[in-house]
């Protein structure tokens, strides 16, 4: 994510206090969206290399953007899981994930990279972003398998924050949504990295202001929310704040004592929490 992205850029304490702020204003977007990282927009890796079939469909935005995505279907599943990625790598870095999901939950699954990520076109942003989840819905409520299927949403850190874009704005097609380690906003995750830039937070023009829409959501819609208490990056506070704003009548937190921003989901009972929830939930 940016702050810890921004710490390596800018050379953590040792820059002023002006240059850091600029750098925050002008290269925001790709600090805060690190496609660019360890060769992600090089290599997408595919399906097939997990023994599960696909079909990769290029999707085009409203605004001329192409993405990309996976088709991983099962034809006698009864669940879709639209996977909401987190902020580093493509689509391609979840796919162990994917091929879990599939047999463990007798699921279909639909997942995407974001534009400017992996070989999707365009250059990432809040609402380009949204955008990219606004051609995908599109998709999935237009075509014949997607549009019998229920539909849960799963988002990881920033994967989150469009899940709840999903959920207020798409709440008749969504059946369930699943969070795991995400933010507020992007302004209040600022000062827990960089106390010293808490008030210039403002600068910050990616909003992802998730605590205001999640009060706007389907109160019939259930709810997992998955928090890694030892998480480095978003205070589990944030995770904490989102349930109890969170209108849902069905909502469940569980909180993983050992769970760090990017190995929660590899924590004992994790997938079994999951489950749980599905099973009363679907």
């Amino acid at each position: 994510m940016l702050l810890r992205v921004l710490r390596v850029v800018l050379g953590g304490a040792t820059v002023t206090a002006g240059a850091a702020l600029v750098a925050l204003y002008i290269y925001q977007n790709k600090l805060i969206y690190p496609s660019w990282a360890q060769g992600a927009r090089d290599f997408v890796d595919t399906p097939d290399n997990y023994g599960l079939p696909y079909t990769e469909h290029h999707l085009e935005t409203a605004d001329g953007v192409e993405i990309r995505a996976y088709d991983i279907r099962k034809e006698n599943s009864a669940v879709t899981w639209l996977i909401l990625c987190p902020n580093a790598g493509n689509m391609g870095y979840f796919l162990s994930a994917v091929e879990l999901i599939y047999r463990k939950f007798n699921a279909s699954v639909f997942i995407y990279s974001y534009r400017g990520y992996g070989f999707s076109q365009g250059r990432p942003s809040e609402q380009g972003l949204k955008r990219d989840a606004d051609a995908v819905l599109s998709f999935l409520q237009k075509d014949s398998f997607f549009k019998t299927q229920k539909l849960v949403l799963y988002g990881r850190s920033l994967g989150g924050a469009n899940a709840i874009y999903i959920a207020r704005h798409y709440s008749h097609l969504c059946d369930a949504v699943i969070l795991e380690n995400t933010f507020l906003s992007i302004p209040k995750v600022i000062p827990h990295v960089f106390p010293w830039l808490s008030h210039f937070s403002w600068l910050c023009h990616e909003k992802w202001n998730s605590e205001n829409d999640i009060q706007r959501v389907d109160p019939t819609l259930p709810w997992l929310f998955l928090s890694g208490k030892k998480d480095e990056i978003v205070p589990p506070t944030h995770m904490e704040k989102l349930h109890q704003l969170c209108k849902s009548e069905r909502k469940t937190i569980v909180e993983f004592p050992r769970g760090h921003h990017n190995d929660t989901i590899v924590q004992a009972s994790y997938w079994e929490h999951i489950e749980k929830f599905l099973s009363e939930n679907l």
